[in-house]
């Protein structure tokens, strides 16, 4: 009988694991990279190559980037992005931490499991569904809040949507559809945070929002900097919400209203897949600046 220390079959595995220990992460990362390439990389490199030429192929600088500056309708896609993110930024830093900070606060009795379901449901509706929700709520006429609506003097459709409530609507949609995986991300956070931290701020006479503000946020910095990246990147993007509030009632907000709106203008509309490309690799640059802000003044990298 063969002892189990001198099993070949057995020793074959413990040699391979031996070989490549960490096999099963390399797999996971390799299929992460090949799709990172795929989808995220060659993508980026054709955007590019468009942007720095003509419809012949041939390079043409940055006469695209000028076009797309020099277009009327840029200076006021600028301005509804940026005005649009600084409601959305704000929010989601407000809300996403003090919103974790009660889960946290509620986790003894035994209601945060429900409540984080709850607010991770949204998430799970695609983009054009949840705004297609929220075109049924934002209606007096039919919504299940119109009674609200009508009690803060919108009587219609047409009034709710006015352009200059535009940037509050797309953030309480982005907010509801987005914010919940986040509370979700900085509810784990928290709880990563040791007790011994916890407990000897509270000997030393802390409150709850003591606690809070001096330990529980500022070691949640490096997560709260990477939430503002990715929903600012997220955020410039502004495509799907517009775009079908603009089908729904008859061009309020505007087939522009975004910069990817007028990307997809600029591509679909005018046959200008070149400044198409160019808004887009503006968009790129942007986001990378302000990721590489973020980063460097947060200390994202440095070890704790």
């Amino acid at each position: 009988m063969t002892s189990p220390s001198t099993d070949p079959s057995r020793a074959a595995a413990r040699s391979t694991r031996t070989l490549w220990p960490g096999r099963a992460g390399h797999t996971f990362v390799a299929v992460y990279t090949v799709l990172l390439i795929a989808f995220g990389v060659v993508p980026t490199g054709y955007a590019i190559y468009f942007a720095f030429t003509d419809n012949a192929g041939s390079f043409s600088g940055l006469s695209n980037f000028t076009t797309a500056v020099d277009d009327f309708r840029f200076v006021p896609a600028v301005e509804h992005v940026a005005l649009y993110l600084l409601w959305w930024l704000v929010s989601l830093v407000v809300f996403v931490v003090g919103l974790a900070l009660l889960l946290q606060r509620m986790a003894m009795k035994g209601v945060s499991k429900a409540l984080r379901f709850l607010f991770y449901v949204p998430g799970a509706l695609a983009g054009a569904a949840g705004v297609l929700v929220w075109l049924f709520v934002l209606d007096p006429t039919v919504s299940p809040v119109g009674f609200l609506l009508r009690a803060l003097g919108f009587h219609s459709f047409g009034e709710v949507i006015a352009p200059g409530h535009l940037p509050i609507l797309f953030t309480l949609i982005a907010f509801w559809t987005g914010a919940g995986g986040w509370i979700v991300v900085m509810y784990g956070a928290l709880n990563n945070i040791s007790a011994d931290i916890l407990e000897a701020a509270r000997i030393d006479g802390a409150g709850a929002l003591q606690t809070a503000w001096r330990i529980q946020i500022p070691m949640l910095r490096k997560w709260i900097v990477y939430m503002v990246i990715l929903a600012f990147a997220g955020g410039t993007q502004l495509f799907v919400e517009p775009q079908l509030l603009s089908q729904a009632s008859t061009g309020v907000a505007g087939r522009d209203y975004s910069l990817n709106q007028l990307a997809y203008d600029f591509a679909f509309q005018n046959n200008d897949v070149n400044t198409a490309a160019a808004v887009s690799v503006e968009l790129l640059v942007v986001g990378l600046a302000v990721a590489g802000v973020f980063v460097a003044r947060s200390g994202f990298f440095d070890a704790d």
